[in-house]
């Protein structure tokens, strides 16, 4: 193979990295002229061209430590800057200095999550997120904005400042979330997986902001609520095991 051919493999990948970045950028021009829609609309196609670059990359055996860091510089810009901006122009302006710091915070946690997974990556588990990923955030915090200037409820704004602000804490806590990258289908799961994917386009189709906004904020409050669960089985197997001690004892 020659050395032409060998570094056009890692153009691809890092092309689609570049593309998202480009676009978290474009995505903050438009929150800032008001385009709050198109701004939004913006990152959910950076999370496309997010998915699309790692695969790409391991398709094609170009995977460098340069992608990994370009790939995490583009994340906190598509995924950090762009939905804090967004939340900020839509909701935080009009919260004062609590606005402000949510949307900061939003940023600085992000960089944080990104810096602790590049660091864990080499000995983490392949089939776990620690911490939401800053990805799943940032469309947390689109999906919210667009159905609050869709549906204009009342209630929303200072709710999606709060949650806002506990996904970002989400973002660098230690609760576990499935990672979907290295799923193995077994053949005979064809025919359902194909059923399925139909059924989630035809509704994606229908409702796109609204599938996919509920379907993000499900998988966060999983995490929360099977971190609860092992919580709470915890400390019953701990409370049994003292009183069987004491028992014992006695």
């Amino acid at each position: 193979m020659d050395k032409t051919s060998f570094d056009m493999r890692y153009i691809f990948p890092n092309f689609f990295t570049a593309l998202s970045a480009f676009l978290g950028v474009i995505s903050v021009i438009a929150s800032i002229r008001g385009d709050f829609d198109k701004a939004a609309w913006l990152i959910f196609i950076s999370l496309i061209l997010d998915g699309i670059d790692g695969r790409v990359a391991r398709l094609t055996n170009a995977t460098s430590k340069f992608g990994v860091e370009f790939d995490s510089l583009a994340d906190l810009v598509a995924f950090g800057v762009a939905p804090a901006i967004l939340l900020y122009q839509t909701v935080g302006n009009h919260y004062g200095k609590f606005g402000s710091l949510v949307a900061a915070l939003f940023v600085v946690f992000g960089a944080i999550r990104l810096a602790r997974f590049n660091v864990m990556a080499p000995s983490s588990e392949p089939s776990v997120f620690i911490g939401v990923p800053i990805p799943t955030a940032a469309i947390f915090v689109a999906g919210w904005v667009m159905l609050y200037l869709k549906y204009k409820f009342a209630f929303l704004p200072p709710l999606l400042l709060a949650s806002s602000l506990v996904v970002a804490l989400l973002m660098v806590s230690n609760i576990r979330y499935p990672s979907f990258k290295k799923i193995d289908f077994k053949k005979h799961q064809v025919l359902k997986i194909l059923i399925l994917m139909v059924i989630f386009l035809a509704i994606l189709y229908l409702f796109p902001a609204e599938f996919v906004t509920i379907a993000i904020t499900l998988f966060i409050l999983s995490g929360v609520v099977r971190a609860f669960y092992f919580l709470i089985k915890r400390k019953i197997r701990y409370n049994n095991g003292k009183k069987l001690s004491k028992e014992n004892d006695e």
